[in-house]
């Protein structure tokens, strides 16, 4: 009776033990935590997409297009193929009809057309499609490349892009690139490491200069 008894418990004791183990097992360190906060803070941008971001901006001296247009009746209507050009002046501004001058240095091209739409709308009009492109937004590529000379920047670019639209390196050049940003810094990079590794491909922003080398034997 008193083995009996003893088994009971220990067999009792056994299932006991197994549930708390199995209950324990069903969440791992591994297991991913998701916020269903919706007033939760947005992650930080990328140190990559910040730079991307950075090169769209506009700069003091470059010329921006602005082109807006209204239906007859006031309504909205297609965007003209054409619009007028403005340079940014060395404060960073450039001078719209009736309103003035804007900030035009440090935004993307979307920000600035949404800013100049806001001061016109509803002042000036009731409805204004706004488009704001930029032209004359260069790097330049000099040296051992087969096409030395400006070349348009198309937005985002790094350095062995660069140096291929410029028609590739030459038989006698080094393969260290010289990259001067606009502010003076200077920066040395390997070529053939940019090449095989994408985070040595530096990103390359209007205004910008690469400089190639001759190999000395």
């Amino acid at each position: 009776m008193n083995f009996l008894l003893r088994l009971s418990v220990f067999v009792s004791a056994a299932v006991f033990t197994g549930m708390i183990l199995s209950g324990c097992g069903t969440t791992t360190k591994d297991e991913p935590v998701f916020n269903d906060n919706p007033n939760a803070p947005a992650m930080s941008e990328s140190p990559t997409n910040s730079t991307q971001s950075a090169a769209a901006r506009f700069r003091p001296g470059e010329t921006v297009v602005v082109a807006t247009s209204t239906g007859s009746d006031g309504a909205p209507g297609p965007v003209a193929a054409t619009g007028q050009n403005f340079l940014i002046a060395d404060d960073g501004t450039i001078s719209l009809p009736f309103i003035g001058k804007i900030q035009a240095a440090g935004k993307t091209p979307s920000e600035l057309q949404d800013d100049i739409n806001n001061l016109y709308v509803p002042q000036y009009y009731v409805h204004l499609i706004t488009t704001v492109t930029g032209i004359y937004r260069v790097y330049y590529v000099g040296g051992e490349v087969t096409h030395p000379g400006p070349e348009v920047y198309n937005g985002q670019t790094t350095v062995t892009m660069a140096i291929q639209a410029a028609g590739d390196l030459t038989t006698f050049a080094k393969h260290t690139i010289w990259l001067t940003r606009a502010d003076g810094t200077r920066i040395e990079v390997d070529y053939d490491a940019a090449l095989s590794d994408s985070s040595k491909d530096l990103p390359v922003f209007p205004g910008d200069k690469l400089e190639v080398h001759r190999r000395i034997f």
